[in-house]
């Protein structure tokens, strides 16, 4: 969806933009993959609730164009790698504090495959 959310007011080009919407989104990811050492959130679920309330946002941002002002978009495209990063990191931290030792190693495995899997769908659907 960020490859059609471009703004013509913006001081950037379509291009740069979307380049800037990935960096954003990068930074926020790895910011929130970094956090696990200082703070962990057990009901990780939330956070895709958030995501999926994201998902619309964006999805009738690219729809409509509402949002006034791409400095706005900045922000929540950094809000999302956010929530993304948490995610990810809070749900890798559970499996290795809640799962027996016996059972961790497979666990954690079938994390990464289901992690691996959602994004070659996403990659799918978005083609």
């Amino acid at each position: 969806m960020f490859e059609i959310m471009w703004y013509k007011n913006a001081p950037w080009t379509m291009e740069v933009q979307y380049r800037l919407y990935q960096v954003l989104y990068q930074v926020g990811v790895t910011i929130s993959r970094s956090s696990a050492s200082c703070i962990h959130f057990s009901k990780i679920h939330i956070f895709s609730i958030l995501q999926f309330l994201n998902l619309i946002l964006f999805a009738c941002e690219a729809r409509y164009a509402f949002i006034p002002s791409i400095w706005i978009t900045l922000v929540l495209i950094f809000y999302e790698g956010l929530l993304g990063g948490a995610t990810y990191v809070n749900a890798f931290y559970s499996i290795y504090i809640q799962i027996p030792h016996y059972r961790r190693e497979y666990a954690l495995g079938l994390a990464s495959v289901g992690d691996s899997f959602g994004i070659v769908v996403a990659g799918v659907l978005a083609t």
